[in-house]
């Protein structure tokens, strides 16, 4: 707007009473910036009088149109400044809580983890600081569960791991067809057979799974075939590995529990022999999820010829069974009756803790415990490396046994 006609206050007023229905439309903001900066400086508003501050102020809200409070926001600015000049936009920004150093951690964590639930991770990020006191991971052992998620969908975390996962079904069958009554008590296991892939119509390796109800101690074992030649001392050991008494043993329909030999064995031990009931999918679903969650999540579906069935052993007695059972955390249901007295289970965080940590829980749990075992010594075991290290040893040990299966295979 050009105004420079307008040099003095009577003209200022003069201009007020003869543009009363008048209305004016600067360009730009910024345009209309400039030109109350200058009007300002050249009626040298702030020495003037009440009076004739009160005329320049009217002139000023007839030409650019803005409300009174606006108006006395830039003259304030103006008086402080000697400048009008717009407000640089800026985005409102959040404080960020975790860094990427953070970020790095979960990655290497879900890494050497396998990439399990929210819940499992915040655990061992819980664990790893408190337990083993282990400073870096002190900003993620109080994360929210549902932030973990959002962390796994940054590019940053994208660029350090990525993960890909299905699943396949199993099936099998014997036994007294009921559902074993744990009452609390470690020592009911649920078994199943994990096939290891065919390839050119010829069968892998076979991992026996076998998970306590109660406290979810999983033993691994893996045998060349199917065969009550292979699978009862295959048993025998893995029911040995259990530190509490074994009491009962359920399989679903697999007829490679459903010998004599098999039930010989048990009777020995006197152990109970139950099987899992017709359309009752979830008798054996415990052991059935750590089949994906344990043995497929570590081991694969890749197809492993039998022969290494023994060099298979080594590597879940050594590496596989004791990160398992002492440093991954497991989510434990709490039951409750609601009105109509059907049964509610819930999965809280704070019940999830290592097969272990579950064992030493239980009442008077040393009454569980075999002959000569004590749970001095299973500690030793269990502090012997942090989660993190324990993670570490069993995927360098895994590298090492594939290595040494698809090296000699190419032979």
């Amino acid at each position: 707007m050009n105004d420079l006609n307008i040099k003095n206050l009577d003209q200022v007023r003069g201009f007020l009473d003869g543009a009363t229905s008048i209305k004016f439309q600067p360009q730009s903001k910024a345009e209309c910036y400039r030109w109350i900066q200058s009007a300002l400086t050249r009626f040298q508003y702030h020495a003037l009088t009440k009076s004739d501050k009160g005329s320049v102020f009217a002139y000023l809200q007839k030409v650019t149109g803005y409300s009174r409070q606006q108006i006395s926001r830039l003259i304030e600015q103006h008086r402080k400044t000697r400048l009008v000049v717009l407000a640089p936009y800026e985005r409102t920004k959040f404080p960020k809580l975790y860094r990427k150093e953070d970020i790095k951690l979960l990655a290497e964590v879900d890494e050497l983890h396998q990439i399990r639930s929210g819940a499992a991770t915040k655990k061992t990020c819980e664990r790893m600081f408190l337990v083993f006191k282990d400073t870096r991971y002190e900003r993620l052992s109080s994360i929210s569960v549902a932030h973990i998620y959002n962390l796994r969908k940054t590019l940053f975390y994208r660029e350090r791991y990525q993960h890909y996962t299905k699943t396949k079904s199993t099936k099998v069958l014997i036994g007294e067809r009921r559902k074993p009554f744990a009452n609390g008590q470690p020592g009911y296991l649920r078994v199943d057979s994990v096939h290891q892939g065919d390839q050119d119509k010829v069968k892998g390796v076979y991992h026996i799974n076998l998970v306590d109800e109660v406290t979810q101690w999983e033993i691994v074992c893996t045998v060349e075939r199917i065969s009550e030649y292979h699978l009862i001392p295959a048993i025998a050991k893995a029911l040995a590995e259990f530190p509490f008494i074994i009491k009962g043993f359920h399989s679903d329909n697999g007829s490679e529990y459903i010998n004599a030999t098999t039930a010989k064995l048990l009777e020995k031990l006197l152990v109970e022999f139950t099987k899992s009931r017709a359309r009752h999918t979830n008798d054996n679903a415990l052991v059935e999820g750590k089949n994906a969650a344990v043995i497929r999540k570590f081991l694969g579906y890749i197809h492993i010829p039998k022969k290494y069935a023994e060099l298979m052993n080594a590597f879940n007695y050594g590496h596989l069974n004791p990160y398992v059972n002492y440093h991954r955390p497991c989510f434990f249901s709490e039951i409750k009756i609601d009105k109509k007295g059907k049964e509610r289970k819930r999965y809280l965080y704070e019940n999830m803790m290592t097969p272990y940590d579950k064992l030493k829980q239980l009442p008077d749990a040393e009454q569980y415990l075999k002959p000569g075992i004590t749970f001095k010594q299973l500690e030793k075991i269990a502090m012997q490396h942090t989660d993190n290290e324990a993670a570490k040893r069993l995927k360098q040990a895994r590298y090492k046994l594939f290595k040494i299966i698809f090296e000699q295979e190419r032979v």
